[in-house]
């Protein structure tokens, strides 16, 4: 009677401690420059409306906030741009409804404000105000937008104007929205979290691409809904 050979047990290998201790350390300074640039991101948001820095071309502003489109009527209405595009508009949102909400800037809206019911994302906010710059030859553009919404916004348009336009951002700080005390207020410091994560994803995005119109990229992060125009974040005591 033959006897057979048991076979060896294999022992899986576990990591050795200076390997865990190094994964942790790699870890750790990963989260410390996350949130390092966390930090810097929130220190770019701007705290405080200002005065526009000069006079523009066109005007647009990026839904997502009655208060936006208010302050880009009166910057229009001040003389700061001579056509304003509303970009993002939903498509059950019309100018009788925008000028029933500005009832003082009706006259405006009826004279000299395009709106751009295509654009899905602020990816498609950019190649929009691309397009009707280019359609009426103007070279400057001041943009309004939410100021923790900046940031991106200024990365997706200096990537869709590569040339020789210049964009004067316009900053709006909603009411009861406190940048400089997002610790204390979790609406806030979700929001600014969120933001922080999608302008990296975009600012790792853009060094990548050539063109946003012809980005697959692009392509597949623009399949959402537009923004309607009379939504604005509630950030007054906490609340989402």
């Amino acid at each position: 009677m033959t006897s057979r050979a048991v076979p060896a047990l294999r022992v899986a290998a576990r990591p050795s401690g200076r390997t865990m201790k190094a994964a942790l350390g790699i870890a750790g300074l990963g989260g410390a420059a996350l949130f390092g640039g966390f930090l810097a991101f929130v220190a770019c948001v701007e705290r405080d409306e200002r005065p526009l820095d000069g006079r523009a071309d066109g005007i647009v502003a990026l839904t997502g906030g009655a208060q936006r489109i208010g302050d880009a009527i009166d910057l229009l209405a001040n003389g700061y741009g001579r056509r304003l595009l509303i970009t993002g508009v939903n498509e059950r949102t019309s100018r009788d409804e925008i000028a029933r909400l500005n009832p003082s800037q009706r006259h405006w809206i009826t004279c000299c404000v395009d709106l751009d019911y295509r654009a899905r994302n602020t990816i498609g906010n950019a190649i929009e105000t691309r397009r009707w710059m280019r359609l009426h030859r103007f070279s400057t553009v001041a943009v309004v937008t939410s100021n923790y919404h900046m940031p991106r916004t200024l990365v997706e348009l200096d990537h869709a104007l590569p040339g020789i336009e210049r964009v004067v951002p316009y900053p709006v700080v909603a009411e009861g929205f406190d940048a400089g005390r997002w610790w204390q207020h979790p609406a806030a410091a979700r929001l600014l979290a969120s933001e922080y994560l999608k302008f990296l994803v975009a600012w790792v995005r853009t060094r990548f691409e050539d063109d946003p119109e012809r980005s697959r990229a692009a392509i597949l992060m623009g399949r959402g809904k537009p923004t309607k125009v009379v939504v604005e974040p509630r950030l007054m005591q906490g609340r989402p």
